[in-house]
């Protein structure tokens, strides 16, 4: 695939375990490569943008958890996402 190409894929589009995974191949090539100062640049971009989206899909994972409420019963109920209000029903 051409650099063109690797670009072209949306990095918040990437399962976090994929994303995660790309950081750490990252983070292993700039610790252990002889690398000129422009390709380290690029990889800590590269590596900037992919912590991003590590940490936005956690931030996600973690409102999902906290949504976990008890209904109007007292009984454990995940409320919808997008409406907070869905386990009082």
């Amino acid at each position: 695939m051409s650099k063109a190409g690797k670009k072209a894929v949306d990095k918040n589009e990437l399962p976090f375990e994929e994303a995660l995974e790309k950081l750490e191949s990252i983070v292993e090539s700039m610790e252990s490569d002889d690398l000129p100062l422009e390709s380290l640049l690029e990889r800590y971009e590269e590596g900037t943008k992919l912590a991003a989206v590590c940490q936005q899909k956690l931030a996600v994972a973690e409102l999902r958890i906290k949504k976990l409420e008890q209904d109007k019963d007292g009984n454990p109920a995940l409320t919808d996402f997008d409406n907070p209000d869905s386990a009082a029903e």
